[in-house]
């Protein structure tokens, strides 16, 4: 376990008494020496934590001290780096730029042992993107931030022509395709269409009557739709 991971967990675990602990009582559930887990304390104290005590006496965390924002774990950092190689590989332009300046960002704030840790990462994607045909997603996703419908031309699934005045609100990254969830005024309902299936698209200059999440959430409710996905 890195330094840093550890002194995240030494601040969780702190967090969990009330009262004062023993620094051995601390150091076995943490699996370290009583002498690191001084230094450790020592550390956190140094960086404004509130922890008061000292040895023989215990130690408490009082209330108020939030860990610096990059202090991650492992896993968090697994998490982090597998989602933005997801995206750098599986999605366009925009976005792979935006996942490998994050993750450029967060490298720069990280301590070094846990900033060796994302670079040296071992999870790999796979590099395969699927059909969006001529669709611009990054025109998409604009239009569901700013509120905006969208006039499309469409083929349905037995490739019929259709045109349609829409209320985008999400957009779904799946293995095989990307899929546009809206409220479709002609058919007076929620609507999902295909990337590949959009012939063209505008955005227009008309502004949604609803907001984003509410549509999101009756959209879920009508769907079943579990609320992480």
């Amino acid at each position: 376990m890195s330094r840093s991971a550890r002194l995240l967990d030494l601040i969780q675990l702190l967090r969990t008494y009330r009262r004062p602990v023993s620094g051995a009582a601390l150091a076995q559930r943490l699996g370290i020496s009583i002498r690191t887990l001084y230094r450790d304390i020592a550390t956190l104290q140094a960086q404004g934590a509130d922890i008061q005590g000292a040895p023989g006496f215990g130690y408490v965390l009082k209330p108020g001290f939030l860990m610096p924002p990059m202090m991650l774990s492992e896993e968090e950092i697994e998490a982090l780096v597998l989602g933005a190689r997801w995206v750098a590989a599986r999605t366009d332009d925009e976005l792979k730029d935006a996942a490998r300046n994050a993750l450029a960002k967060i490298a720069a704030v990280l301590p070094t042992d846990l900033r060796h840790e994302l670079e040296t990462n071992s999870l790999l994607v796979s590099a395969r993107r699927p059909n969006v045909g001529t669709t611009d997603l990054s025109v998409v996703r604009e239009a569901i931030r700013q509120g905006l419908k969208l006039d499309i031309s469409y083929a349905d699934i037995n490739g019929r022509p259709t045109t349609r005045r829409i209320w985008p609100f999400a957009l779904g990254y799946f293995e095989e395709t990307r899929v546009l969830a809206a409220w479709c005024e002609l058919r007076e309902d929620f609507r999902h269409f295909r990337a590949e299936r959009i012939a063209s698209m505008t955005v227009t200059d008309v502004r949604v009557p609803r907001r984003r999440q509410h549509l999101l959430a009756e959209w879920r409710r009508v769907h079943n739709v579990k609320n992480d996905m």
